[in-house]
């Protein structure tokens, strides 16, 4: 049995069906053998907690909760958390709405971020197609505040943890992990650019041949009532709609997707 390349770092939270089909498909297109895969539970108390302990080929983490505990609080220690059992040359963090869709995905991210020796760190800021309008509307945006005299609202580019693969003893090298009060992994990749590495994006649709993200759609499937934008029944159907293009059942019925098998 070959040593594990990569160790990949899955924090969880409810959505039981969300963490199956996370779960299966990357058992699915993944040699087992290749792969450390590591769950940590954010105290979800609910199916997918018992799903987890069921779940052969995984580490699990029942991570207890700490009271007054934010979302990308919980989301950001949950990373740390694991990050300190990564003793692979690479990991990966990504979240349950991250689904593998290509066998070829692990070969793929590890070819890139070996092309150097100064790569930290390959991954993507977001994870999806933009719309030609979408696009234009940024661009008039951006104009008119231009027009204005108001400075346009400049963003801070980072590798996001929906799909974020890194090297293990370069993390190690600057001291950081992904909880500082910040987003998760922002001040981790500002850090690795700032000690002299590259963190290199990958363009979505070159990514999307080999994962897709589900966006937001763990937030939709167990909405806030205080959140208007991902309680919106739109939302919920867009996601439900892009489920059913990954051919979400016919996973979700494959039990032995949980099994290692012998």
């Amino acid at each position: 049995m070959q040593k594990p390349e990569v160790t990949i770092i899955i924090p969880n939270y409810r959505t039981v069906d969300l963490t199956k089909l996370c779960l299966r498909s990357l058992r699915r297109h993944t040699n087992l053998e290749r792969v450390r895969v590591i769950v940590v539970d954010n105290d979800s108390q609910d199916a997918s907690t018992e799903y987890l302990r069921s779940v052969e080929w995984i580490r699990l983490i029942e991570r207890p909760p700490v009271p007054g505990e934010t979302g990308p609080e919980m989301h950001a220690r949950a990373l740390d958390l694991a990050l300190a059992e990564v003793d692979t040359p690479y990991f990966m963090v990504i979240h349950t709405d991250t689904i593998v869709i290509n066998d070829l995905w692990l070969d793929f991210l590890i070819n890139r971020i070996i092309a150097s020796p100064k790569i930290a760190g390959i991954g993507s800021w977001k994870l999806e197609l933009v719309s030609r309008w979408k696009r234009a509307g940024k661009a008039f945006e951006t104009f008119f505040r231009r027009l204005f005299g108001r400075k346009s609202r400049k963003e801070v580019l980072y590798l996001r943890s929906h799909c974020a693969m890194y090297r293990t003893d370069l993390v190690r090298e600057v001291g950081l992990g992904f909880f500082d009060g910040d987003t998760a992994g922002k001040s981790l990749h500002l850090a690795l650019v700032k000690a002299g590495y590259d963190m290199r994006f990958i363009e979505s649709p070159e990514l999307m041949k080999f994962v897709r993200h589900l966006n937001h759609a763990t937030m939709i499937l167990n909405p806030s009532p205080n959140d208007r934008k991902t309680s919106k029944p739109a939302a919920r159907q867009r996601i439900e709609r892009e489920l059913e293009s990954l051919h979400c059942r016919e996973i979700l019925a494959d039990d032995e997707l949980d099994r290692v098998v012998p």
